[in-house]
């Protein structure tokens, strides 16, 4: 599941710009590519963030499609499936760019966690 270490990474960066303060939400695009599933992902985010200023926040993914170019039709689509195939002629040779980011969007403060400094070493 590597949703878990994206979390991890995630939690991390949404700690260093809480500065103390609580986080009510966070906004994260990501690109198909990632093949990241919403239910896992949810539940990375989750053991990711507990004990810390993000536990409990509420986080919306939003997955980026990448563009797939059809060598057998000459088609170009877009899609979100990362094994995807051509959507007009079902042909799987296809070339496939995009959808790698990975990106933190937003991120929503709420009041400060008492005993924790706003300004960390």
């Amino acid at each position: 599941m590597h949703e878990i270490g994206m979390c991890e990474g995630l939690v991390e960066l949404i700690q260093q710009r809480a500065g103390g303060r609580r986080v009510k939400a966070a906004r994260v695009r990501v690109g198909a590519r990632h093949a990241v599933v919403g239910d896992a992902f949810d539940q990375a985010f989750t053991m990711a963030a507990a004990g810390t200023a993000a536990q409990d926040a509420e986080v919306e993914l939003v997955v980026t499609p990448m563009t797939v170019r059809c060598e057998t039709c000459g088609s170009l689509s877009e899609s979100v499936d990362a094994l995807a195939v051509c959507p007009v002629c079902g042909g799987d040779d296809v070339d496939l760019s995009g959808g790698e980011e990975l990106v933190l969007e937003s991120v929503t403060f709420g009041e400060e966690v008492p005993g924790v400094s706003r300004h960390p070493r």
